[in-house]
Order: structure tokens, then C-alpha cells, then sequence
């Protein structure tokens, strides 16, 4: 899975999104009372007439969906023209056999009327789908834009600079291995992060992450991972721990003089995975404002990789600040 580029042609939906599936029953039903409404020459047969339509609609809706399913990855991989063809063409097929159902239960006899609506609905349904896509291109560039720009705070750079150089002298090998675990961290900073990446590789890059802040912090900083029954080809968005170990550095270790511990727990269930990091909180008086900005980036970015599938929540929980993220279950192949 990947975030579409904004320059890149607009294909068909990811039908394996249950955010797609409600956008598609919504429009679906939404489009089948408009349609209901203009042909109906008699008021007091409305209800009938909609309770009529429904009958066939949803059924076929429904089949439509659950027959997209399983070849959402194989269409999204063909042109844009081509898996529109094959949405509308099985549409149209999933209503004619609906209408074939009802009319042997009734008696009746198929028409072609229903695998007609079937497929211009899917293929307004579709073009609706790729003019919200390109409306929101130019929201999906600035959203990368600003996720690069607020992936490392300045002052991350300098310290850890400061922070190397500092034991330059007395322990060349360590400022070496400081400065290659640096390198990494930027060089995954300033790559294309459109595509999920295995969850291994993102715990790697946070302890590498940790172990330069270990190099600033000493002994203040302590962390304390959890994460036994979470398989390494667990696919995640890139980024997503870094961001939020930093806020927990920044906010919760960093303005206090005592050592403080970050907890991170990793759970992988059957349908999905769950990542906590809770950090202490240090006085009122050692609070630094404005901790939602990496939040924010990353709830956007949820969203773009997953729309309404994913889910971070934050706050405060027995006195320490914690940040939940819940993610659909995606695995290498």
C-alpha cells in the first residue's frame, strides 16, 4: 500500500478499505433514492417504489464489493482506464444476476435495465472517486511537504552534533558509531516515503534514533520496549515511531533533571496492530508548549495510508502522557 502521487494517473479506490466500502454504500444508496425520486409520478407510492429499488440494490451493492475484495491489489496494478472497465463491467454483471434471482423467485423476467444502472452507477461512482482524488492532490503534496519538514526539530541536529562531538576525543569509536547511526536516520529521512515498510525496520531506525539522544541524555534517558508477539513482516508507514519517541524525549525527558523512562509496547493482533509510547511528565513549570505538531503530521498521514481504518489517540493516563496508534494488520508478501 502506498500513498498515490499527485502527479501520478488517478485509479480505482482500494476496495479492501472499509472507508471506501462506506463512501461507496453511502454514494450507492444516496444515488438509488435520487433516482427513485425522478421517476416517481405518485407520492403515496414512494415507499414502495424505494423499498422496490432496494431490494435489487443492495444485494448487488454488496456483491459488488465483496467481488472487488480479493482483486483490489490487481486492479490498483492496471491502467486507470483498464480497472475502470473491469469495476463497471462487473457492476453491471452483479445486478443482471441480482435481477435474475428476484425475477425467478417472482416469476418475473429479467430485464436490462438493472445491469444498465448497475454500471453507470458504478461508473459515476467512479469518476466521482477520481475528482475527489485530484482535488486533493495538491493537499496530498503540501501534507509531504510538511511531513518532511517537521520529521527532525532543528535543535535534534545541533545537539546530537554538540553531543558527538563532545566525546570525539575521549571515545572516537563511539562519536564514529554515533555519526553512522546519524547518517542512517537522515538518509531514511530524505527518501520517498510513500510505501509501507516493514515494522523491523522502523524499530531499527528508533533505536538508532534513541541511541543518539542515549549519546546527549546518559543516563536520563531510559526505555523500556515491549513487544514480544510482534512479527517482524508486520508492514507499517514509515516514520511513524520516530516522531513519536522524539515527542517523548522532547516533552518528557529533556526539560527534567531526573532520569525518566519511555515505555513502547507493540501488540499485533489477528486484524490489526497496536503501538503505545507513554513518557513521564515532568512540573508545570518544566512543560515546554505546542507538543501536537508531530501528532498532528502523523494523523494525517494515517489517513492518507489507511483513511478511516487507522486511529491515534493521546493523553493523559496515570500521570504519564500516552499515545496510542491502531493500525490494520498489513504483512509482507
Amino acid at each position: 500500500m502506498s500513498i498515490p502521487s499527485p502527479s501520478a494517473a488517478i485509479g480505482v479506490p482500494d476496495f479492501r478499505n472499509q472507508g471506501i466500502w462506506l463512501r461507496l454504500l453511502l454514494a450507492g444508496n444516496g444515488l438509488l433514492l435520487l433516482v427513485t425520486l425522478a421517476r416517481n409520478r405518485e407520492l403515496a407510492r414512494l415507499p414502495a417504489e424505494i423499498l422496490e429499488n432496494a431490494a435489487l440494490a443492495e444485494p448487488a451493492l454488496l456483491l459488488v464489493l465483496v467481488g472487488l475484495f480479493p482483486f483490489s491489489r490487481w486492479l490498483r496494478r492496471q491502467r486507470p482506464a483498464l480497472a475502470s472497465a473491469w469495476v463497471v463491467a462487473w457492476a453491471a454483471a452483479a445486478f443482471a444476476m441480482i435481477d435474475g434471482l428476484l425475477a425467478a423467485a417472482f416469476d418475473g423476467a429479467p430485464g436490462w435495465r438493472a445491469p444498465l444502472a448497475g454500471g453507470l452507477g458504478a461508473a459515476l461512482l467512479l469518476a466521482w472517486f477520481s475528482l475527489r482524488a485530484q482535488a486533493q492532490a495538491p493537499a496530498l503534496a503540501e501534507a509531504r511537504l510538511a511531513a518532511l519538514n517537521a520529521r527532525i526539530r532543528p535543535h535534534f541536529l545541533f545537539n546530537s552534533l554538540n553531543a558527538i562531538l563532545g566525546v570525539l576525543r575521549d571515545d572516537p569509536r563511539r562519536a564514529e558509531s554515533a555519526l553512522e547511526e546519524l547518517a542512517d536516520l537522515f538518509r531514511v529521512l530524505l527518501r520517498d516515503n510513500r510505501e509501507l515498510v516493514p515494522l523491523s525496520e522502523e524499530i531499527a531506525l528508533a533505536r538508532k534514533y534513541l541511541a543518539i539522544e542515549k549519546l546527549r541524555l546518559g543516563e536520563r534517558l531510559q526505555v523500556c520496549w515491549e513487544m514480544a508477539d510482534c512479527p517482524p513482516e508486520i508492514l507499517a508507514p514509515p516514520l511513524l515511531l520516530q516522531p513519536l519517541l522524539e515527542n517523548a524525549v522532547y516533552h518528557g525527558i529533556e526539560p527534567a533533571a531526573a532520569p525518566g523512562e519511555i515505555r513502547v509496547r507493540l501488540h499485533a493482533g489477528r486484524g490489526s496492530v497496536s503501538i503505545e509510547i507513554d513518557n513521564p511528565l515532568p512540573s508545570q513549570t518544566l512543560q515546554r508548549p505546542g507538543n501536537q505538531m508531530a501528532l498532528d503530521n502523523l494523523r494525517e498521514r494515517l489517513m492518507l495510508f489507511y483513511d478511516l481504518e487507522a486511529r491515534l489517540e493521546s493523553g493523559i493516563e496515570d500521570g504519564r502522557y500516552r499515545v496510542r496508534v491502531e493500525l490494520p494488520r498489513r504483512e509482507a508478501r
